[in-house]
């Protein structure tokens, strides 16, 4: 078995190389890469279904992102990306876990990025009948130590969304569009022995978060 370092370095030279040749000529190392992820993903999701039984239920493979980038919708992005990502349980965008590890920056995080319609207005439905509970959960110590608190919303709405007074009590949480949280990580912590460690206490910090955020969706 190839070791972490080993997905690092080749994500490294691709960053320097994002071509179709190139990565037509290393695809053997790509595909050496990705296996070793998913081996380790299988491993993290072993661990998370100690407290929680639907991680048993998710095929490591499935929760991996593709390489290439979307150039019809991103044409300015490079052919491929340059990390590896894992998003375990819900729909894309409705996750309870997502990982991303690359030479860029590695991070582990969870919550609802860019929701649909539907989802953005349960969720203020969910904020204007108990935003305590969710303001609650923002503000305690697990949240705001370890994670910083919610991350920064560059889409968030400068006004009052459709239906919502100006003055609600909850208005910068009915203001946003993005209800995530993230633990930047060292590649030092990514590659060595207690990066499971590190995962599973990002799990069980954000649990309470991530249960408010799928209750408030009906999943």
């Amino acid at each position: 078995m190839v070791s972490k370092e080993y997905i690092f370095r080749f994500l490294r030279d691709l960053r320097k190389n994002n071509s179709k040749d190139w990565m037509d000529e290393h695809r053997d190392r790509y595909e050496t890469a990705k296996e070793r992820w998913i081996e380790e993903v299988s491993n993290i999701l072993e661990r998370l279904s100690r407290h929680n039984a639907e991680f048993d239920r998710v095929d490591p493979k499935k929760t991996i992102e593709r390489i290439n980038n979307n150039l019809l919708y991103h044409p300015n992005k490079p052919t491929y990306k340059h990390h590896f990502g894992c998003e375990a349980l819900g729909k894309k965008g409705n996750g309870t876990l997502y990982i991303s590890i690359g030479p860029s920056r590695s991070f582990v995080g969870g919550g609802i990025h860019n929701p649909s319609k539907e989802d953005l207005d349960n969720l203020r439905e969910a904020i204007d009948y108990n935003g305590e509970e969710l303001r609650k959960i923002i503000d305690s110590k697990d949240i705001q130590d370890y994670f910083g608190g919610l991350t920064e919303d560059d889409q968030k709405l400068k006004t009052a969304p459709r239906g919502y007074d100006q003055d609600h009590e909850h208005i910068e949480l009915l203001r946003r569009k993005d209800f995530t949280v993230m633990k930047q990580l060292t590649e030092e912590e990514v590659t060595g022995d207690h990066f499971i460690d590190i995962v599973e206490e990002a799990h069980l910090k954000m649990r309470p978060f991530n249960s408010y955020l799928q209750e408030a969706l009906g999943k």
